[in-house]
């Protein structure tokens, strides 16, 4: 079994959304390694050093395996293309990505894709998405990865989860992408610059 990990954003000292990082940590070591006791991330992150946007990547399993840090520049996204695997399953945030990097391949010109399971929107190969349906910002109930970002935005009401289906994209205007790294808002793109057909 391959390690499993937390993303987390550190800038100007401060780590962001821990609770978060640390609930859904614990969370995969009690569902998949059977393990009942707490670890807190702040025993092994030292946030003070970094002021610009820094990634720090926390390997785990049972026990921390790895804590690395290194310098955040978002990728920027201007098109997504829609791919669709219905079998793609990465409900748990760990170092094998391939099912994400065979899909990513997918994207031909575009610059991500925008994956489609069983026939609902999920997320992008890095990021959950939103839609702006003119009232409110909607979020895949299941997206492929439920992002720490994404629980803390729908906790604060800033978004609310709801099926999303590919026909349903001309109800929409606006997506945005987001993770841990990638604050709501950064990236947003009108609609219509998804690519409507499969690969």
């Amino acid at each position: 079994m391959s390690p499993f990990i937390e993303t987390i954003r550190i800038e100007n000292g401060q780590i962001h959304n821990l609770p978060y990082h640390n609930r859904r940590m614990n969370e995969t070591r009690r569902d998949v390694l059977h393990q009942t006791g707490f670890l807190d991330l702040s025993d092994c992150i030292q946030p003070g050093d970094y002021r610009e946007r820094t990634k720090c990547r926390v390997e785990y399993d049972k026990d921390i395996l790895k804590v690395e840090y290194a310098s955040y520049r978002i990728r920027p996204v201007s098109s997504l293309r829609l791919v669709a695997d219905d079998e793609a399953d990465y409900r748990y945030k760990s170092t094998d990505r391939s099912v994400l990097n065979r899909l990513f391949d997918l994207r031909e010109t575009e610059d991500d894709v925008l994956i489609v399971r069983r026939g609902w929107l999920t997320d992008t190969s890095i990021c959950n998405i939103a839609l702006w349906n003119g009232k409110q910002w909607i979020t895949p109930s299941v997206p492929l990865l439920a992002g720490t970002k994404r629980a803390s935005l729908l906790d604060r009401g800033e978004m609310v989860a709801g099926d999303i289906r590919p026909e349903d994209l001309p109800g929409y205007s606006r997506i945005r992408l987001f993770n841990a790294m990638i604050e709501f808002g950064e990236i947003d793109l009108s609609v219509d610059k998804i690519v409507l057909w499969f690969k």
